[in-house]
């Protein structure tokens, strides 16, 4: 039953660091708080996170780990907004975020499906996190931009609840890229505008560390793997064009060890983890044949 405006469904999973920091946030919101409800996904944390959720007044709901998009589901299920808004637990919306997305899809002449704003740096020194920043990991316009493939990050997202549920939801298949292909869905079977409203804006405590950054990565090639697999009519992929990619990152190692300023030297390094273990979890999933048989698909071709 529709009764909110806005539902803003935070998943989490063992994130009693930040998950505090975000519902706070949340809790702040310019718009009234009457025209919106918060509802916290408990992906079956460990931690105590819930006990968090219970302290801050938000909807729990509790479950046994499905992942990010099972989480997500559980939150649209649990939605009674008409729209469906997405952050995640190490983000920190900006006190005005939920008004500048709902002002634009209300505001806009013809029928949308969602919008999505800005998802900012939070300040760090960690290298790893400087490289995220500067290479624009997380920057929504760019991915949005994308000429076949256009999405806008989990962490600032709001989608119309009817479309969600036209769609099914995520698929919760996926480790990762679950929001690349929600989007494209809604693109393809609800169809309307999307829009990007630069005022709403999330900050995101991007990966501190190089060994979580890596792992993070890797789980991103696995999921563009099950992206490449699902759609394979629109991605073909091959051995050979596997080889090639590996190939490419070869010289991608050669440039990462040439001299240069911080910024640069940095981009450089980060440039070339960030697709070595991309290229390791595509690869490791991508001709698997448990995994192939998971989305029905057969074998890749050599060629």
């Amino acid at each position: 039953m529709i009764t909110m405006e806005v539902s803003v469904v935070v998943p989490f999973f063992n994130s009693r660091d930040t998950l505090a920091g975000c519902l706070s946030a949340l809790s702040g919101q310019t718009l009234a708080r009457q025209r919106f409800e918060v509802i916290a996904v408990d992906d079956g944390s460990t931690d105590g996170g819930a006990e968090i959720a219970r302290r801050q007044g938000v909807r729990l709901v509790q479950q046994n780990n499905r992942g990010a998009p099972g989480a997500r589901n559980a939150g649209i299920e649990a939605a009674t907004g008409k729209w469906v808004a997405f952050t995640d637990a190490d983000c920190t919306p900006s006190r005005g975020w939920l008004r500048s997305l709902l002002t634009a899809v209300e505001s806009a002449s013809d029928p949308v499906f969602g919008a999505a704003g800005p998802v900012m740096a939070q300040p760090s020194d960690a290298p790893a996190a400087r490289f995220v920043d500067i290479s624009g990991g997380l920057d929504t316009a760019r991915h949005l931009q994308h000429p076949r493939f256009p999405f806008a990050p989990t962490g600032n997202v709001m989608y119309r609840h009817d479309a969600l549920e036209a769609v099914g939801g995520f698929d919760e298949r996926y480790a990762a890229y679950d929001a690349c292909d929600l989007h494209r869905r809604l693109m393809l079977e609800v169809g309307g505008d999307f829009i990007f409203v630069e005022s709403a804006v999330v900050l995101h405590q991007h990966r501190a560390t190089w060994s979580d950054y890596w792992t993070q990565q890797v789980n991103y090639g696995r999921g563009l793997a099950q992206f490449y697999v699902k759609w394979a009519d629109d991605v073909p992929w091959s051995r050979w064009r596997e080889a090639a990619a590996w190939a490419a990152l070869g010289r991608a190692a050669v440039v990462a060890c040439a001299p240069g300023k911080a910024d640069t030297s940095l981009a450089r390094r980060g440039t070339f983890v960030k697709q070595l273990a991309q290229r390791i979890g595509f690869a490791t999933t991508y001709f698997r044949s448990s995994e192939r048989a998971r989305w029905g698909k057969a074998a890749p071709r050599a060629t």
